[in-house]
């Protein structure tokens, strides 16, 4: 193997790991291009407005293609109003479109009607109930993620990196995740997978509040998903349902 292929593979390694976790990629990326720079394969865009404003631009440049994963739960109802006729319009150019969201999102009226409008015209939603970062893909030619919440931004043009995330982070993703036309009946499986998720949580020892921020739903509905839980494994307490996760995963395991 030559020394290039073996540089490459560990920057795809290394880059796997950014993708899990957006906070190291900003060590990796600076690193491989200063953040006071302009252009080159990673460029970093601070603050929002500064970050939307760019995105927009590369969106209406004759889009043929986006990719998206969008964690967090819920879209805003005034973001969704905002990007419904653009998003109709790249569709109407003939743009292939698919988004990932959390599974929190089917219990949310606006992110439905969002979703059911835009199914009509061929945009493809799925949701997964497993938390991932967030990542948005133009053309196979820009990536963005982000470096510091949603503050800071890399955007991301080395074509090798942008394969890479396609193939390895993207479609992974999208292969797991289950349809979503917008239907207000939330399907037994997206129950199922969510509460999973939930338990493998809790018996990793992970508290509440990250469980929810996770997962992109509110404390109260990851209790009201917890309480329902108690009733189905007929226990009192969270210390009991823990007791009883813990024991059926072992035997799962044996």
């Amino acid at each position: 193997m030559s020394l290039s292929s073996v540089w490459q593979r560990q920057a795809l390694e290394l880059l796997t790991h950014a993708v899990a976790i957006p906070t190291d990629f900003a060590e990796l990326a600076e690193a491989f291009h200063g953040p006071d720079k302009i252009g080159g394969p990673i460029e970093y865009l601070h603050g929002k407005a500064v970050i939307n404003q760019r995105l927009q631009q590369e969106m209406a440049a004759g889009m043929t293609e986006g990719l998206a994963m969008q964690p967090g739960g819920p879209r805003p109802p005034e973001l969704l109003a905002a990007g419904l006729e653009r998003d109709l319009k790249s569709l109407q150019r003939g743009a292939s479109m698919r988004t990932i969201y959390n599974a929190s999102t089917r219990y949310h009226q606006p992110t439905r009607e969002y979703v059911a409008r835009l199914a009509r015209e061929g945009y493809q939603f799925r949701t997964l109930d497993e938390p991932y970062a967030r990542l948005l893909i133009v053309d196979r030619r820009l990536a963005v993620l982000p470096v510091d919440g949603d503050d800071v931004a890399a955007f991301v043009r080395d074509p090798a990196v942008i394969t890479f995330l396609v193939e390895e982070v993207f479609e992974r993703n999208w292969s797991r995740a289950l349809a979503f036309d917008g239907d207000a009946t939330v399907p037994q499986e997206v129950v199922s997978r969510l509460r999973q998720t939930i338990i493998d949580l809790l018996l990793s020892g992970t508290n509440h509040r990250v469980i929810a921020r996770r997962l992109g739903i509110s404390e109260r509905t990851l209790a009201r998903h917890i309480a329902e839980m108690r009733d189905d494994y007929d226990v009192d307490s969270l210390f009991q349902l823990g007791y009883v996760l813990g024991r059926a995963s072992h035997q799962k395991n044996d």
